[in-house]
């Protein structure tokens, strides 16, 4: 058994620590990642790769269309244009777009150090520069039939189409977007003005227009996917935040059950080692001051022996009572739940008290409204509670005072146990300290009466274990009251009497 348990214990230690590698591991990643995306300098240049990339995706993305666009254009004009010509110019055009493919595909599959490098924003803007030259070169193509205007509609037409494509694949790039719309609209243009009729000059000057506009649109949607690209950082800005978040919870969980471990370690120790020797220094003291094996000649010493009782039941009431409060925090405190009468419990624990209480010749006054009917509930725990705080009570009433301990009905259906007193009172400032474990107001340190201040804090946790509320209300020179209620939930109302046969038979003879 003892080898088994080494084991188990040696395999949890090695997989909580391959753990809390991970977490370092992680917490030292997300902690480079939130450097440079925090970094104003890292900003610019990640969002340029970022155009970069999706300049390149676009482009792939429309990697079979644009070639059928060209397709289509080059059957169209085969009308006008000598159809040799034509597919020399539909070869070029292809051989240039899979050019312009074959740079973004690259890019897609260099690795990121590679991508950081400057040429690869040259060799696409060459790449879009060749490709619109190649459509530039549709519009210098000699025509057949000289007559009619239909020709100079489906150039404009074609251009205005290449340069719309163009502005939204390469608007992530402006330099590339100029490569490969100008030396389009510029040969269209020129080619226009060559003509002297009016139609050729208004055609000329709706190109320009037609680039100025789309390179108007071409910064619009640049300043779109910038915008994107910040709203993205704060996102992974957010997230890398929320994953540092959730290592240092996780170290902190990891941290906390460790040292919950540690405390109940101490606790089960100290629940051994000091309550074995608590116990014989209390019999053996309690032996020499009541002089049980022959009187002591000298009297100090007699006096020293209750001074040992006093301070060993003292330690004994501490452990007593730190061991209750961890095992309600720890949720190891079960209630050991019964029928019980709330006033027998209390009049039981008021004769407890009659001796502390006679000794300061305070008298504890007890009083009810009405019968109480049963409750569902621990009877130690209530014990506990009921004690404690009638301990506090006569421990800060002054000699010849007065304990007042009401019992009642609430007004939803519960019951209610009062205990109120005429000491001296607790400051309202206090009061939140007073109901804190090993809180003591100012009162108790002054009068030096012994406690460990984990009174109320046990008697708050008794009492909501039972689903109840407690209330504690006091005022500087006029007392202290303190009020604990049970819900109606736990309240046993009495049953009916069970009505027999006989019985009705009975009432049926006599009504008749």
């Amino acid at each position: 058994m003892g080898y088994e348990a080494r084991t188990i214990r040696d395999e949890k230690t090695a997989i909580n620590r391959k753990r809390a590698m991970r977490r370092r591991e992680v917490a030292r990643t997300v902690r480079d990642v939130r450097t440079r995306i925090g970094s104003s300098d890292s900003l610019p240049n990640d969002f340029e790769l970022e155009r970069q990339h999706l300049f390149a995706d676009t482009r792939l993305n429309s990697a079979f269309a644009v070639p059928m666009l060209a397709l289509i254009v080059a059957a169209i004009s085969s009308l006008w244009i000598h159809p040799a010509l034509v597919g020399f110019w539909f070869i070029l055009n292809f051989c240039m777009h899979l050019l312009a493919i074959g740079t973004c595909r690259a890019y897609e599959k260099a690795p990121s150090a590679s991508r950081q490098e400057k040429p690869w924003l040259r060799r696409f803007t060459l790449s879009d520069l060749l490709y619109g030259s190649s459509w530039a070169l549709f519009f210098l193509l000699p025509k057949q039939n000289q007559t009619g205007d239909g020709f100079l509609v489906f150039q404009f037409a074609t251009m205005l189409i290449v340069v719309a494509i163009t502005t939204m694949q390469s608007a992530t790039l402006p330099r590339a977007l100029l490569a490969g719309t100008l030396p389009v609209s510029l040969t269209v243009t020129a080619t226009f003005l060559k003509q002297p009729e009016p139609i050729h000059y208004t055609l000329a000057a709706m190109a320009v227009g037609a680039q100025g506009f789309f390179f108007i649109l071409g910064n619009q949607l640049l300043k779109n996917a910038n915008t994107m690209l910040e709203y993205r950082a704060e996102k992974d800005h957010l997230i890398a935040e929320l994953e540092t978040a959730n290592a240092l919870s996780d170290e902190s969980r990891r941290r906390a059950e460790e040292a919950n471990l540690a405390k109940s370690r101490f606790l089960a120790t100290m629940s051994h080692e000091l309550r074995t020797p608590l116990n014989a220094i209390l019999g053996f003291s309690e032996v020499m001051k009541d002089e049980v094996l022959g009187p002591m000649q000298n009297a100090n010493y007699k006096s020293y022996a209750a001074d040992i009782h006093h301070s060993g039941a003292h330690l004994l009431n501490l452990i007593n009572e730190i061991l209750d409060l961890s095992r309600i925090e720890a949720g190891r405190h079960e209630l050991q739940e019964e029928a019980i009468y709330i006033d027998a419990l209390v009049e039981e624990c008021c004769k407890m008290m009659q001796i502390r209480a006679k000794a300061k010749d305070i008298s504890i006054q007890e009083s009810h409204t009405g019968d109480l009917p049963r409750i569902w509930g621990d009877e130690r725990a209530l014990r506990q509670v009921i004690l404690n705080l009638l301990s506090n009570a006569v421990k800060f009433t002054p000699v010849n005072g007065t304990v007042q301990i009401t019992l009642g009905r609430t007004e939803d259906g519960g019951q209610f146990v009062s205990i109120k007193d005429n000491g001296p009172g607790i400051p309202e400032a206090e009061i939140p300290v007073v109901l804190q474990a090993f809180g003591q107001g100012a009162v108790a340190i002054q009068s030096a009466e012994p406690g460990t201040g984990l009174g109320l804090s046990i008697v708050q946790a008794l009492v909501a274990m039972h689903g109840g509320h407690f209330d504690l209300r006091s005022k500087l020179r006029e007392g202290t009251e303190v009020i604990f209620t049970l819900p109606k939930s736990r309240v046993m109302e009495s049953m009916p009497a069970y009505e027999t046969p006989a019985d009705r038979n009975a009432q049926y003879r006599h009504r008749a």
